[in-house]
């Protein structure tokens, strides 16, 4: 017979990055809702030409 024993610590740490990665959404829609559509899409277009990606 095999007893498996849980410990609230483990179960937390399991839980991190979902959290984190929660907090990381709400915090990039909340900022990104804030800034004007011209400073989204220039940062946009920095990033397709750094990552080499074609967009003209």
């Amino acid at each position: 017979m095999k007893t498996e024993i849980k410990t609230v610590a483990a179960e937390r740490s399991a839980a991190l990055p979902a959290l984190f990665a929660v907090i990381l959404g709400v915090a990039v829609v909340t900022m990104t809702g804030h800034l004007q559509a011209d400073t989204l899409h220039t940062a946009a277009h920095d990033m397709r030409h750094a990552t080499g990606f074609p967009c003209h």
